[in-house]
């Protein structure tokens, strides 16, 4: 009897056996049904043994192996076994989060194209021969007989009168190209020239070999890292390789996947991203699996997206929190990123603008290569960077006269202007100036957010929703009024102040959806709107010729956060979000709203002086005991009720000190700065050591113990490596 050792996905440290006749050591790395409990579950199937751990007569039948697509590679294996080892997390629920659902449900799964490689057949260049009368369909012809062939349907699609596209298939004057491979990397479209220290970083790349090695590509807004990216992923193409893309958030894919698609028109550009519809991220992820797809472009789950060509990995913004998994398996997809790298011996690209510090602290120390772009692509200049200092100022709903005469400047020149709250919402909180009451969320630790344009409460956190009420819920008095300043209140101010001015809104209130997103990046880029409203989804990888001017508001509230990577996230975000500003001809201009004009992180922003910023940080946390200079684990239990949340912690540091070597800090449980959130009561208990290798070993032991105690229904528990949060 051959017996499968099945992965699972459920918080059990642990694999399954189950018997399967016709199993073979082919199918390891295949998705299973299995009988568990009272009912089905699907799983994944990691290894064949000759004998079960239980009893023959416990041992359950698999109901059904997933043998349409090909199984799983071995370094596929070994890439999410490392995630659960390192993440201290239950290999099931790492597999179950690196599968698509639908391969994931061992249904069916096709990697049939939905776009194809075409090229103009026989049939089309008759048609072009023969004069006929002119049609939609052969006006699409005559553009594509103009241009470089072939071109993906997508492609061809997103052309004007593009629309014909199916008319033009159907008439059969295009044709698929079933030989894909010697086309792939045929670089398509317009290449910008490149600037002196683009062509230099890119020749460093190449020249660095093709086995594995991490870049730190560093450079400023606006010096074209993109560009940078697309000529290493032509040289990973022309080599028959395919390239992995990792971007921060879906809502940078769009503009990204249209860049990569018009350069690599021919290639299979496979997007990745959990918006994506189940069969659509299937098809994709074994088009990635069959080495169909060339590129993979995604957020932080591509990173599990098996290529067995991969000769190149490419992370953009590199620095960004998003790419850290605060829920469920806490990986950090860059970290992932550099280890699959490091296992397929393939070079690896980080780039940003403002690099993490601990990514920084690499390169400075030579662990990673570091290429630099100080300089503008097509500005000439960075832009000015100004503190108005609000100490002495009346301002008007959070708009100092300053600001306003730069945004009445940019009116009458006809360019664009930003103003940056990353608030969303009218107001953070609605209040009774009679009795003190205010707008608490009934299931958090937070204040329901006032939203003017739909008149309604919500919670930011747990998402509770309630009408605004008539009068104070407490005294009855009817004269409530919302307090502070949000997106949609700076909006509406705007609006009376510039009425002549096309005022737009750019946060997740207006954008939830891909569609809606892409308007508002249509909107703006043509024009459309003159003034911009945004929150912190403005601030990374949009490129418009016309936002001269960013406005800052509210800045200060993050030099002041109890959180140790504060000042490192308001550095970031406000180089971001004034990079912006004259990424095209006309100069930009950033102008910062704060009460501490004095303060050195204003001035190095002013400077744009990275390394600088980066040297008093690094030197704060080399002080201070932080990372990069130690490594942290954070042990995180949440109940109904917060006595019983901190004592597990309690109990859980009991335990730990009798296992604890010497050079590991436990420290005392304490509630979460949040400590209420959608009804659960939240603590959190801090390990810390020197050295990773001390911790990781330390962590194996202590989960293992932990995993064995009886805690209470109610009582959940998660680890969190080299956590974000602190």
């Amino acid at each position: 009897m051959t017996i499968v050792r099945v992965a699972l996905p459920v918080p059990l440290p642990q694999v399954f056996d189950y018997a399967a006749a016709d199993a073979t050591e082919a199918d390891v790395g295949r998705c299973v049904k299995v009988p568990f409990g009272r009912g089905d579950r699907n799983g994944l199937i990691v290894a064949l043994g000759n004998t079960a751990d239980v009893e023959p007569a416990r041992i359950k039948t698999v109901h059904h192996i997933q043998r349409e697509v090909p199984a799983l590679p071995a370094d596929w294996l070994a890439l999410v076994d490392f995630v659960a080892r390192y993440y201290h997390a239950p290999l099931g629920e790492v597999v179950a989060l690196a599968l698509p659902p639908g391969l994931r449900r061992a249904d069916g799964v096709s990697d049939a194209d939905e776009d194809p490689l075409l090229e103009i057949g026989e049939a089309g260049r008759r048609a072009l021969a023969d004069a006929r009368r002119p049609s939609k369909a052969l006006l699409l012809l005559q553009a594509l007989a103009a241009e470089p062939g072939p071109w993906r349907r997508s492609v061809i699609r997103a052309m004007a009168g593009g629309e014909a596209v199916g008319d033009v298939l159907r008439r059969g004057w295009l044709t698929a190209i079933q030989d894909e491979g010697r086309v792939a990397a045929l670089a398509s479209g317009a290449q910008p020239e490149l600037t002196a220290e683009q062509a230099r970083a890119i020749e460093a790349i190449v020249g660095g070999g093709a086995g594995f090695r991490p870049w730190l590509l560093h450079g400023v807004t606006g010096s074209g890292k993109t560009e940078v990216y697309l000529r290493l992923a032509a040289h990973a193409l022309a080599q028959g390789q395919q390239v992995l893309m990792l971007v921060p958030e879906i809502a940078l894919t769009p503009q990204l996947e249209q860049r990569v698609a018009q350069r690599f028109a021919a290639a299979n550009v496979v997007s990745l991203h959990s918006a994506l519809a189940d069969g659509a991220r299937s098809r994709g992820f074994v088009q990635a699996l069959t080495g169909r797809a060339d590129i993979v472009l995604g957020t932080r789950l591509a990173v599990f997206a098996p290529l067995p060509r991969l000769g190149l990995i490419l992370v953009d913004e590199e620095h960004d929190a998003s790419y850290k998994q605060q829920e469920g398996v806490r990986y950090s997809a860059r970290d992932v990123a550099v280890w699959r790298a490091r296992q397929r011996g393939v070079p690896i690209v980080l780039g940003s603008a403002t690099p993490s510090l601990e990514t920084w602290y690499h390169a400075r120390s030579e662990r990673y290569a570091l290429q630099t772009l100080s300089q503008r692509a097509v500005a000439a200049t960075l832009p000015a960077v100004h503190c108005i200092d609000t100490r002495r100022l009346k301002l008007d709903e959070g708009l100092s006269p300053g600001l306003q005469a730069a945004i009445g400047q940019r009116l009458e020149r006809g360019e664009q202007s930003l103003v940056f709250l990353n608030r969303r919402g009218y107001a953070p909180v609605l209040s009774c100036p009679s009795c003190g009451w205010v707008s608490r969320c009934p299931h958090c630790s937070a204040n329901l957010v006032v939203h003017l344009a739909d008149r309604r409460l919500r919670c930011h956190h747990c998402g509770c929703d309630g009408s605004i009420p008539h009068a104070c819920p407490s005294c009855g008095n009817q004269d409530i009024q919302p307090f502070g300043r949000g997106t949609q209140r700076i909006e509406a101010r705007l609006a009376e102040r510039f009425p002549q001015a096309r005022v737009l809104r750019v946060d997740r209130d207006a954008a939830r959806t891909r569609a809606q997103w892409e308007k508002l990046l249509d909107t703006i880029a043509a024009g459309e709107a003159d003034i911009l409203v945004g929150t912190q989804m403005m601030a990374k990888g949009h490129d418009f010729p016309r936002l001269t001017l960013v406005g800052v508001i509210g800045a200060d509230a993050s030099l002041h956060a109890a959180d140790f990577r504060a000042p490192e996230r308001l550095f970031q975000q406000l180089m971001q979000v004034g990079g912006r500003a004259g990424r095209g001809t006309l100069p930009g201009t950033v102008l910062i709203q704060t009460e501490y004009p004095g303060h050195p992180l204003y001035q190095h922003l002013g400077r744009h002086d990275f390394d600088a910023f980066a040297r008093m940080a690094l030197q704060e946390r080399r002080s201070a005991g932080f990372p990069p200079f130690t490594h942290q684990a954070m042990l995180r239990a949440d109940a109904p009720a917060l006595d019983d949340a901190v004592e597990f912690l309690r109990h859980a540091r009991r335990l730990a000190e009798a296992l604890a070597p010497e050079g590991l800090r436990l420290y005392d449980p304490v509630p979460m700065r949040m400590t209420r959130l959608a009804r659960r009561e939240r603590a959190q208990l801090l390990i810390e050591a020197d050295q990773r290798g001390l911790l990781q070993a330390f962590l194996l032991s202590w989960i293992e113990m932990l995993y064995r105690q009886r805690t209470a229904r109610e009582l959940r528990w998660q680890i969190d490596v080299n956590p974000l949060e602190v």
